[in-house]
């Protein structure tokens, strides 16, 4: 799924996905200067190691909901959203902050594995998908969030 659609970065590692896409997803709303490296798996290795060591979050076994609650804990200035496919109704965790830097990812459940949504109208082929409530529409003007 990822290598298919250029709005999500693959994650390019087998083991701590999760820990790498969140990694991947806080350089891109950053604006991290590392941004393009990490994506392409060049030095982030070692971010991630220390990461995993500063939380002492266990993702041996992949990372599921458990896992996606605790580093939002940590990561109390961002929203993560975890997808299980690509359609607006496939959200399997939203983050309980309240910050306009979303980490959007997507989770892979064949290959096990979590991604980056870079660009969530474009992973979802929509022309609109409102980041409050996750509905999609036409255009932004003609939607009304009843979360606003």
């Amino acid at each position: 799924m990822a290598h298919l659609k250029k709005s999500i970065v693959e994650v390019k590692t087998e083991e701590n996905s999760l820990a790498y896409a969140l990694k991947i997803a806080i350089a891109r709303v950053e604006n991290d200067a590392n941004y393009k490296a990490y994506r392409q798996g060049w030095n982030i290795r070692p971010v991630v190691h220390a990461l995993l060591q500063q939380t002492g979050i266990d993702l041996t076994r992949c990372g599921g909901i458990p896992e996606l609650n605790r580093f939002q804990e940590k990561f109390r200035d961002y929203k993560i959203v975890a997808y299980q496919g690509l359609g607006c109704d496939d959200i399997m965790l939203e983050g309980q902050v309240d910050s306009s830097k979303h980490l959007n990812l997507v989770y892979d459940d064949v290959e096990r594995h979590y991604h980056v949504i870079a660009n969530l109208t474009g992973a979802m082929a929509k022309r609109y998908v409102c980041k409050a409530c996750h509905k999609s529409c036409g255009r932004d003007i003609k939607h009304v969030s009843p979360d606003l």
